[in-house]
């Protein structure tokens, strides 16, 4: 059982048990998909969780009578955590993205809890949401879901013209289209790719045209689905690694672009890792942000923004010249 798993149930183990007073534990560990002895572990574990101090009064206290179980002592934990504005929006948007999905074994389940979310978080206002002027979402990208779900349904090939951010172009392909993919709330079609004569995935919201063509979707026999275990990005040897600080204005170039976090910073600021083949398209991203962005390594990319900076400046200063005389 990891930790990771564990936790989240130790948190919500106590208000759960505080609201069934006498629950059996077969009952209780049926709810939380554990067997008996792993919540009776969970339980020994709780006795030694409480407030600061540790003593008699601070720690959390349950009663065994058979085979059922009462708290009490809660310790403060009489609660069950809350969304914030921004989780629950967050959490909404990856719910109904999901729920337009083809082959989502039990859509009405994602519904109810759709639902529940909605009346839950009522008026609330998300909070700590930064959207980019680069970030391309809204109408063009719900449209651009339901052609790929149309060819989906169809087998249906699609011709599609797309925008490749890493190397800040655009082309025109023909795919035939596999699935329709979530993966942390943004949308992506795995397809296989006629030009690259691979399986590719493409960006919902990079996808800048699409038609359904009448000819049908047939990808390679060879054609397998992409393993995404361990996320949609993989390095290519071709690729360098910049390490850059982002102001809060530029966190969006972290939703947008392959990169991983790496810390937080005080004032809102964010470190990123992030690859790049080119260098000439890399320091234009970073000349584009206007000052949010600094680099911390290699120091040859910071060299590189520096020349080009300077160049432009001393451009302008010609030009400023020229019109003055």
């Amino acid at each position: 059982m990891s930790a990771t798993g564990r936790m989240p149930r130790l948190l919500a183990l106590v208000p759960y048990l505080l609201a069934r007073p006498g629950i059996k534990i077969v009952d209780a560990a049926h709810d939380f998909d554990v067997t008996p002895k792993q919540l009776r572990k969970d339980l020994e574990l709780l006795w030694m969780c409480g407030l600061p101090g540790y003593g008699p009064g601070d720690l959390i206290d349950l009663s065994f009578e058979g085979d059922t179980i009462v708290v009490t002592h809660d310790a403060g934990m009489n609660r069950p955590l809350r969304l914030t504005g921004g989780e629950a929006t967050a959490m909404l948007v990856a719910l109904r993205a999901l729920a337009e999905t083809p082959g989502v074994v039990d859509a009405d389940a994602v519904r109810r809890a759709i639902a529940k979310i909605e009346a839950a978080a009522g008026q609330a206002q998300p909070s700590g949401i930064v959207v980019g002027g680069g970030v391309r979402e809204g109408k063009k990208t719900a449209g651009t879901r339901e052609a790929v779900r149309a060819a989906l349904t169809a087998r249906r090939a699609l011709r599609i013209r797309y925008y490749t951010a890493s190397k800040d172009e655009i082309t025109e392909r023909t795919v035939d289209p596999m699935r329709l993919l979530i993966v942390q709330a943004v949308g992506y079609l795995e397809a296989w790719c006629r030009r690259a004569e691979g399986v590719r995935l493409f960006r919902l919201d990079r996808i800048d045209e699409h038609t359904v063509l009448d000819e049908p979707a047939v990808p390679p026999a060879h054609a397998r689905p992409t393993d995404l275990s361990d996320g949609v990005f993989r390095p290519r040897p071709d690729q360098q690694e910049a390490v850059l600080v982002l102001d809060p204005d530029a966190r969006w170039v972290a939703e947008y672009y392959p990169c991983e976090e790496l810390d937080e910073l005080d004032g809102g600021r964010l470190r990123i890792r992030m690859r790049y083949a080119d260098e000439s398209w890399m320091v234009r991203l970073i000349l584009g942000l206007g000052g949010d962005a600094q680099v911390e390594s290699p120091a040859t990319l910071g060299e590189a923004v520096r020349r080009r900076a300077a160049d432009a400046l001393a451009r302008a200063r010609h030009l400023a010249s020229t019109y003055e005389q």
